[in-house]
């Protein structure tokens, strides 16, 4: 409900960026024998490009005339779509190329992306071959709606944009830890989340955030911060005519810099010992964990979830096992908490522990979104 959507062009021209190692290394094979067959039905002609190497699909996009296309589609995994994601931020045009409808196919081990759109589409959760069927047949029917984006600012300057997800601690752990079981597909998380267990960690970091709502004993936030004006435009700095300069990026309104405090309107987390902290802003963390059963692809929401230290290895477990079907939070855990935010700040008091930004490892320092 209230969701509007677009509509592509018949015939359409698709640029299919796949990589041929992702999941379980049959992302070139499925492509061919599942996917082309019903494209050419549709009447989708497609060029495929398949990636060599690590930033190969970011250089692609950030570089490549994109007219010729109608639609761009991600067959891998989600750091396959996070690349292209910021390589399209790259572009001097990049306000026009973020408008080119992007497609999801599963061809990774996680495959969250694809899991939460099979699910906004009311289908039942599947995952291997019947989601990247499901997920073939929503390209197909051709319907496009637009979904948000979260702009991470790390402490040592980096400008990052993110489709899924921010992690640190356990969940990162797991992500990271398990790659050397990719062969495995999806059941390397099965893997490392046993082992990460075992080696249960606690990492101690200052969490900050912006709650949608107004929390008891916070004044309310304005809803559009003041941003410097230039022009007319804000946060935009418009260029002499003639000139040709890259559109400047949006401006992160909603932030301070790193190296001031957080407003009085936010909320800081009194706890400083976590085991994770998660902020997720489309409903699946896998194609088996509904983490944000109420995410939708464009609620203006951060769904921050936040595990505090002391939880024991069997409810952690629990939690997980939950999560199959969106109902960890029914288990009323004190060591849980989720909130919607609109923003949010982690500042880790050291270098210790792993950071993902869309199950893609980051150095572990400060940084808000």
């Amino acid at each position: 409900p209230g969701d509007t959507y677009g509509v592509l062009p018949r015939p359409c021209r698709a640029l299919v960026l796949l990589n041929p190692r992702s999941g379980a290394g049959r992302a070139l094979e499925d492509f061919q024998a599942v996917v082309q067959p019903m494209l050419a039905e549709a009447d989708i002609a497609t060029t495929v490009f398949v990636t060599e190497r690590p930033h190969h699909a970011h250089e692609k996009v950030r570089d490549e005339d994109l007219s010729q296309w109608d639609t761009l589609v991600v067959m891998s995994g989600d750091g396959l779509l996070y690349e292209v994601v910021n390589g399209l931020m790259e572009r001097p045009d990049w306000e026009d190329a973020m408008k080119k409808p992007l497609c999801i196919l599963p061809g990774g081990s996680g495959n969250a992306l694809a899991a939460s759109i099979n699910h906004y589409a009311g289908n039942d959760q599947v995952a291997k071959k019947k989601l990247l069927l499901n997920c073939t047949f929503i390209l197909c029917k051709g319907l496009h709606t637009q979904m948000d984006l979260v702009s991470l600012s790390t402490a040592s300057g980096r400008r990052l944009f993110s489709f899924l997800g921010f992690g640190w601690g356990f969940i990162s752990d797991v992500d990271i830890d398990s790659e050397k079981y990719r062969c495995l597909g999806n059941a390397r998380f099965t893997l490392g989340t046993l082992q990460c267990l075992a080696k249960l960690r606690v990492y101690q970091g200052r969490l900050s955030y912006l709650p949608l709502v107004p929390e008891q004993g916070n004044p309310p936030a304005s809803r559009d911060p003041q941003v410097p004006a230039t022009n007319g435009k804000a946060g935009r700095t418009v260029p002499p005519a003639g000139t040709e300069v890259p559109e400047a990026l949006p401006a992160d309104s909603l932030l301070v810099p790193l190296s001031q405090p957080v407003p009085a309107h936010w909320t800081v987390v009194p706890e400083e010992e976590f085991v994770t902290v998660y902020a997720i802003y489309q409903s699946h963390l896998g194609t088996n964990l509904l983490m944000a059963p109420a995410a939708g692809l464009h609620d203006g929401c951060i769904h921050l979830f936040y595990l505090r230290a002391g939880i024991s290895r069997v409810a952690l477990l629990k939690i997980f096992l939950a999560m199959a079907r969106g109902t960890h939070l029914d288990l009323n855990c004190p060591h849980l908490r989720y909130v919607p935010v609109r923003a949010f700040r982690l500042e880790p008091r050291a270098a210790t522990g792993i950071m993902t930004v869309d199950g893609e490892a980051l150095a572990c320092e400060s940084i808000q979104g």
